[in-house]
């Protein structure tokens, strides 16, 4: 068998195990995995894993410490002026010593396309956070803010808590509204050229940070990607 020959006979082969166009939606079978028995801290070192395999950076807190670990993050980046979601929690934020420049959800309270630009970074919350593929989910909520203010600015904070990490995708899609704007983040905003040559921060920000806050009392340690 040539390589033409192999290769229409795995399409024929598709299309005889494919379902039949007159199937039902409601009759499509789900048999796929839906829950997990993994507890919260394997799903926290899973998703620790896959980050720091994306080249995102990432810091364990607890939630008493929270507030200044995030200061800790934006002071190390120096980062001096930060964007946050009209919506974001103010005990996050409250022990900056960083400018915040709060982004409303409509007209006159909005930032400027040419103000997020000039920021040195955003922090946002997240919806659900994918232990198996390393994706955090944003969708758009008062905590989380427009989608443009993960795309603008070369720097994204995103905290993550316990009760968001699921195990896998269907998980996540079980927790999520189709009609809200969903953005899946997995690591920083990378492509490559033609050779290969891995470019960051073309279409988003150049670094992402991860804050997981733990259940456990006190900082955790801080892991960077290489």
């Amino acid at each position: 068998m040539n390589a033409r020959e192999e290769v229409l006979a795995r399409i024929a082969a598709a299309h005889r195990i494919a379902p039949p166009p007159e199937l039902r939606y409601e009759d499509i079978s789900r048999e796929y995995r839906t829950t997990s028995d993994s507890q919260t801290a394997q799903l926290t070192e899973l998703l620790i894993d896959r980050l720091v395999d994306y080249r995102a950076l990432v810091r364990e807190s607890s939630a008493d410490d929270l507030a200044a670990t995030i200061n800790t993050a934006l002071a190390e980046r120096g980062a001096g002026r930060v964007v946050a979601p009209a919506g974001l929690d103010p005990s996050w934020m409250a022990a900056l010593a960083a400018e915040v420049l709060t982004d409303g959800a409509f007209g006159d309270d909005q930032l400027s396309v040419s103000q997020l630009d000039a920021a040195d970074g955003v922090i946002t919350g997240c919806a659900v956070a994918i232990a198996e593929t390393g994706t955090l989910i944003l969708d758009g909520s008062p905590g989380q803010g427009r989608r443009v203010l993960t795309l603008i600015p070369d720097y994204h904070l995103c905290v993550v808590v316990p009760d968001q990490i699921v195990a896998d995708v269907p998980q996540a899609l079980a927790r999520l509204e189709a009609t809200r704007p969903l953005t899946m983040i997995s690591g920083p905003s990378a492509t490559s050229d033609i050779e290969l040559n891995r470019v960051e921060g073309v279409h988003g920000p150049r670094t992402l940070e991860v804050i997981i806050v733990s259940p456990s009392t006190g900082s955790g340690h801080i892991q960077r990607s290489s």
